[in-house]
């Protein structure tokens, strides 16, 4: 590691191949935490390049802990995180409306290392039982509609870096990796991110893959179709922005989409979302979301029919069903 951090303290960058080992050594344990930490904060003062993130990337799903679910047509809505916006989890919760809609969902998520509630965090708060054992992970897609892939348990190297990730409490390279590396290969990716640099380097990457996809990026800094501003959209067919009025039928005020302090907090707001309690701009924000990523899919005619089924799913009480068929397979 010392000849690692000695080429990033010069301001050289990393290999590919530099970039896949090092990730690849701090899955076995090699390094210790203070050598982790100084890898780290090198990303905190720079830009990860995009032979950096692909070498990351490279190491994640080489060593991951492979799950076949013997099905490719799954969805993942995912963001980075670390925009410092503090909503309640609208990705998640647009995942349960996709999978009420009826299209499967593998949903790929970490404890918020930089937020309040991460995915993983939301996930066990309401019950659900972490797990990496395909023929579980089966019957919840089967029986549910969806499943829940908690990060640590199919990459080492996200397991070995997440106290340190807590302590440090801000965004790291590691919020841009958790997107690219679902061990479930979903054929459909939602991507919310943070700024413009990096969709265009999820754009480069995704292009790649054979995945259809979706970056959404709303221009005040959200990392998901917000509904405060414009949203930019990037797919397999181009770059496209679309006001509040398009997407989510009205513009909201951030205060709306706020997440609460606390785990417990966001957990009551995601359960009164999905149970079709949520106020005006809480439902318009998630079904949003939900419907870039049914549009995504291919399998309806325009945005406005893909929205209609997000409407369908919420309202008819199939989104709430697909979380209580969840838990109670936890309990079975």
């Amino acid at each position: 590691m010392k000849k690692i951090l000695q080429q990033l303290f010069e301001h050289k960058t990393l290999s590919r191949e530099q970039a896949k080992d090092v990730l690849t050594n701090i899955g076995k344990g090699i390094y210790n935490e203070h050598e982790i930490t100084a890898f780290m904060t090198v990303f905190l003062m720079r830009s990860v390049t995009l032979q950096e993130l692909m070498g990351f990337r490279d190491s994640l799903l080489e060593n991951c802990v492979p799950v076949n679910l013997d099905t490719l047509d799954t969805l993942d809505i995912v963001g980075t995180g670390g925009d410092g916006k503090n909503t309640f989890n609208i990705s998640t919760l647009a995942c349960f409306i996709v999978a009420g809609a009826g299209q499967k969902v593998t949903k790929h998520g970490n404890y918020g290392a930089s937020t309040i509630s991460g995915a993983s965090n939301l996930m066990e708060q309401l019950g659900y039982k972490f797990k990496n054992d395909a023929a579980q992970l089966k019957l919840e897609l089967q029986e549910a509609g969806i499943c829940f892939l908690h990060a640590p348990l199919f990459h080492p190297a996200m397991k070995a870096v997440a106290n340190i990730r807590k302590n440090l409490g801000i965004r790291t390279f590691y919020n841009m990796l958790g997107p690219l590396v679902n061990p479930a290969f979903p054929r459909y990716q939602i991507l919310g991110v943070y700024n413009l640099e990096m969709a265009r380097v999820y754009n480069y990457m995704l292009q790649t893959t054979g995945q259809s996809f979706a970056i959404v990026h709303s221009l005040d800094g959200y990392d998901e179709v917000s509904l405060t501003n414009d949203t930019k959209v990037i797919t397999n067919e181009g770059e496209f922005l679309y006001d509040a009025a398009y997407l989510g039928k009205r513009m909201v005020d951030p205060v709306s989409i706020h997440g609460g302090n606390s785990v417990e907090e966001a957990a009551k707001i995601f359960v009164q979302v999905l149970q079709g309690n949520g106020s005006w701009a809480q439902n318009a924000v998630v079904l949003a979301n939900a419907a870039v990523a049914l549009n995504a899919t291919g399998k309806y005619n325009n945005y406005d029919a893909a929205y209609k089924a997000a409407v369908q799913s919420l309202e008819s009480g199939n989104a709430a069903n697909c979380l209580s068929k969840l838990i109670q397979l936890q309990n079975s």
